[in-house]
């Protein structure tokens, strides 16, 4: 016999507690495996071609466990491509403005000749091209992933006396971060001379103190 929680005389049941909707599915570590497919699906077919089909089979899971998360593979890309600006690089702490860009230079090379970074970056540059959002994003990444670094360089420099105080910041960055930018991304040069971080690392610096 069952009880009417509304009848005289009984006592109201206890309602149940229930889960918040989405709690139990949005795991961390199938977030992480999604997004781990995705740059390897943009490395594979490109943005053009890419697909929520495509990024769920990678990561072993349905397409539900994807839109729960993003709704198209806009936002998907979008939020991927913000949260490299938010990580960024480790910041060089040798002692002295050259060290400090030849590491920045060594690390910046070994991610960007990555075979993912190395098809994944080309292509949104292109579909930058036709889509704001994705330039917005683009822009803020690259900007923001390098700025941070570069200006805590310059500042470690100012505090040593190797640059003069109030130096051009923007400047500086396009300094810093043009001239491997332009030869790993732009030309796509798979293979840098011998010497070359070097020698790179040591003609920034001259040119940082000549600011």
């Amino acid at each position: 016999m069952t009880t009417n929680a509304d009848e005289p005389g009984t006592a109201p049941a206890k309602p149940r507690r229930r889960v918040p909707a989405g709690a139990a599915v949005l795991r961390e570590d199938v977030t992480e495996a999604i997004r781990a497919a995705v740059f390897e699906e943009l490395a594979a077919v490109g943005y053009a071609r890419m697909s929520i089909e495509g990024i769920a089979r990678r990561a072993g899971v349905g397409k539900t466990a994807v839109y729960r998360r993003w709704r198209s593979k806009l936002h998907l890309v979008l939020d991927l491509v913000s949260a490299i600006a938010v990580q960024g690089l480790p910041a060089p702490d040798t002692g002295t403005l050259e060290g400090d860009l030849r590491l920045l230079y060594e690390l910046t090379s070994r991610a960007l000749r990555h075979p993912v970074a190395s098809q994944v970056i080309p292509d949104l540059q292109a579909e930058a091209a036709r889509n704001p959002e994705i330039a917005d994003a683009m822009q803020k990444a690259l900007r923001e992933g390098q700025e941070g670094v570069a200006s805590g360089i310059v500042a470690a420099a100012e505090q040593r006396g190797e640059v003069r105080p109030g130096i051009d910041a923007d400047l500086a960055l396009d300094l810093i971060s043009g001239p491997l930018y332009w030869r790993s991304v732009v030309i796509r040069n798979p293979k840098l001379p011998k010497g070359y971080l070097g020698s790179l690392a040591r003609a920034t610096t001259a040119a940082l103190k000549a600011l």
